[in-house]
């Protein structure tokens, strides 16, 4: 689930922005990251996510966009 939702991404961006990205990490691993150098994407699997916690290690940041 999560390489295609990088490939999605990547693909989309692409076409509308023309803008390449790498894609790192492994889905099987439960975390892909997708870079465009300003900006980086991180998806997780629910379980990474859960234990990442980012929300609470970012409740200061600016939230720019949140998809669930």
């Amino acid at each position: 689930m999560l390489d295609a939702l990088a490939n999605s991404a990547m693909d989309d961006i692409r076409k509308k922005f023309k803008k390449k990205a790498k894609k790192q990490g492994n889905s099987r691993d439960g975390w892909v990251i997708v870079d465009y150098g300003d900006v980086v994407v991180h998806l997780f699997s629910p379980d990474q996510r859960d234990f990442y916690n980012i929300e609470e290690l970012w409740e200061d940041g600016k939230v720019l966009l949140k998809l669930k």
